[in-house]
């Protein structure tokens, strides 16, 4: 019996073992699935991880590197400081002198830098668009200032910052890419494209008859409803001329011999020695970032600029409208400033008068009107009666620079003749008492 019971005890011990060695084959295998899982959960989290390292560190570099190439490339750069400046003496300060000053500073090399990645995007974009985006956000900076000026009621600051910008590119900056070339080609006569020329011209003169008749129609007190038919006709003739731009636009795009063409024309009958600068510097995404980028960063700086543009005037004991014709928009065109020297510099005058002819159509034709087309939408009183005294400047402007397109060709006096216009002009606004502009009263 006490074998017996010893098999059994045995027996029950061995079923015991065997169930328990049962039940642990069927756990088993699920703690090992769930633990082979839970390492190759790890693993792929730990890979994953090491990728978007990889992926931080690339675009890192690639930041860093954009960085560097936008802002340490050019020496212009140096007064980029002074805009972060310009806010911290408004904040700590009540000196509006000096805050414009800064800002006029800070304003310049971003200007540059907005038409540095304009024509980055350009090479991405083809000549057609690319022309359309050097012309548009060439004068980015003035339609930004004329924004702000108009949204704090400063309606002369607007009309005179649009019609210096004009006067600046035709006289300016025309003439120092003549001066320059000229200079630097002095036994060859530049030659550039006449027929494009002329028809900017005619331009030109359609956006003086729309400035003008305005203008007549105040001075000669012939107005059918005293105080309407002024902004009446006004409103119209900014509608007939974006219609015109527009058409202009498209005829540009549509021919054969458009004014964009050259730059990719002339650039291809360049050697291969040139290569290295007509390629592009940052790709097409980093472009699109910094020109959104570079427009934020001046429409903060162009809100302290006209802020303290009346207590500038009044600090500096300088005329606003001086300052308004001739001071901002220089700062405006800082980027047509330095490419239509360059290219004329190269003998390439056909894009330096896109550049600076160009500009001077699109901100009378396209310019002036859109900002009296958002001014009557937003209630404001803009019109394009810009007094007599600014508009006899701009019609004596067109016509002097109509002659001297007329042959087709430049030389270094051509551009000196029209640099000496444009002190002129500069004397002219620094002893002008604008008869609308409270600040100038005595």
């Amino acid at each position: 019996m006490g074998n017996a019971d010893n098999l059994e005890i045995i027996g029950s011990n061995s079923h015991a073992e065997m169930g328990s060695l049962e039940r642990k084959s069927i756990i088993e295998p699920q703690n090992y699935e769930s633990q082979s899982s839970w390492v190759s959960t790890k693993r792929n989290m730990l890979s994953l991880k090491g990728v978007s390292v990889s992926d931080r560190k690339y675009i890192w570099s690639v930041v860093i590197t954009s960085i560097k190439i936008a802002f340490f490339s050019d020496k212009i750069n140096l007064l980029i400081p002074f805009g972060p400046l310009a806010m911290v003496v408004y904040k700590l300060t009540n000196q509006h002198g000096w805050v414009f000053f800064l800002s006029l500073l800070g304003i310049i090399p971003l200007a540059e830098r907005l038409g540095w990645a304009t024509e980055q995007l350009a090479f991405y974009t083809g000549p057609t668009v690319g022309g359309l985006l050097n012309a548009t956000f060439g004068n980015a900076t003035e339609l930004i200032i004329s924004m702000y000026a108009m949204k704090h009621g400063m309606l002369r600051v607007v009309q005179q910052s649009l019609l210096g910008s004009i006067l600046s590119n035709m006289l300016l900056v025309l003439g120092c890419a003549f001066l320059c070339g000229g200079i630097v080609h002095p036994n060859k006569e530049q030659v550039f494209n006449k027929s494009n020329a002329v028809m900017s011209s005619g331009l030109l003169l359609m956006a003086v008859m729309g400035l003008l008749f305005p203008a007549v129609l105040h001075f000669t007190h012939t107005e059918l409803h005293y105080g309407k038919s002024e902004l009446a006709l006004s409103r119209f003739s900014s509608c007939i001329m974006l219609i015109a731009y527009g058409a202009y636009l498209y005829f540009q795009l549509t021919s054969q011999k458009n004014s964009y063409s050259p730059i990719t024309e002339e650039a291809s009958l360049d050697d291969g020695s040139s290569d290295d600068e007509e390629s592009p510097a940052i790709s097409k995404c980093e472009s699109i970032i910094w020109l959104s980028i570079l427009t934020l960063i001046i429409s903060v700086l162009s809100e302290y600029l006209v802020n303290t543009i009346e207590g500038a005037s009044l600090a500096l004991n300088i005329p606003l409208a001086f300052i308004s014709v001739i001071l901002l928009p220089i700062v405006g065109n800082a980027a047509e400033h330095a490419s239509a020297i360059m290219f004329a510099v190269k003998d390439k005058l056909d894009i330096s008068l896109g550049v600076a002819i160009g500009s001077s159509t699109q901100i009378s034709m396209f310019g002036i009107p859109f900002c009296v087309v958002v001014a009557w939408i937003i209630g404001r009183p803009l019109d394009l009666n810009f007094q007599l005294f600014e508009t006899a400047t701009l019609f004596m402007t067109v016509l002097v620079v109509a002659f001297m397109l007329q042959e087709g060709t430049s030389n270094y006096f051509k551009g000196l003749m029209l640099l000496f216009c444009y002190l002129i002009v500069g004397a002219s606004f620094y002893v002008h008492l604008d008869p609308e502009s409270i600040q100038d009263k005595p």
